[in-house]
């Protein structure tokens, strides 16, 4: 099972097969070569107005740690060329605006929709903050950002067996430990084991695939 995280070269995927870890980097989705199941840690499935139900309740389930979830907005306003028309656009179709965090994952957040729609691959959304929480058993008070937070995050996925290399070329240590989580998620997606938000996954995006977050 593979995880997917954006990262400063592009994308980081960590593969799992049996006790063996590898890692990678590449420039765009289709240059992981990714196969069969995968996670990603981006949103897959817009609405063509209104908000998802999953973020709203990942955020719930993560109390602190919730503002690493960000409100999706519908599909049109992704249409827009920056982040003004883009916010003005927002509003005028949900009511409120949307966070220039969330703008920031446009690039890549397309890359995956379009990805998504036109692979065989089973693509997964996956929420690695939700993953830690779950190996953890409640959420990490610790950062991702700080030295004690990826320790931690580190100490987490060794002793579910998977050992995560200390670095991989193009991405920071923090998105690498983020898609070895995400891994985890996809495994246990695959394994049948895995949670959803919501559950059942009852949202359906404007492509009629689902919306929901695995974890």
């Amino acid at each position: 099972m593979t995880g997917i995280d954006a990262c400063k070269s592009g994308w980081v995927a960590v593969t799992l097969s049996g006790a063996a870890v590898r890692a990678r980097t590449a420039p765009d989705l289709a240059g992981l070569g990714i196969e069969g199941l995968a996670g990603v840690d981006m949103p897959l499935g817009l609405l063509a107005d209104g908000w998802r139900a999953a973020d709203a309740l990942a955020r719930a389930v993560l109390g602190r740690r919730g503002a690493s979830v960000f409100a999706i907005p519908p599909r049109p306003v992704w249409a827009a060329p920056d982040y003004q028309t883009a916010n003005r656009r927002c509003r005028e179709l949900t009511g409120r605006g949307m966070s220039a965090q969330a703008w920031g994952l446009r690039a890549r957040l397309l890359e995956a929709d379009r990805f998504r729609l036109g692979s065989r691959i089973r693509l997964c959304e996956v929420h690695p903050e939700l993953s830690f929480a779950e190996l953890a058993g409640a959420p990490l008070a610790a950062s991702k950002h700080s030295p004690g937070g990826r320790a931690l995050r580190r100490a987490l996925l060794a002793q579910a067996g998977i050992v995560v290399p200390e670095r991989v070329a193009g991405a920071a240590e923090d998105d690498l430990l983020d898609a070895a989580a995400v891994a985890w998620s996809a495994r246990r997606v695959a394994a049948g084991t895995a949670r959803v938000l919501p559950d059942p996954p009852v949202q359906r995006g404007d492509d009629g695939a689902e919306i929901a977050i695995w974890y």
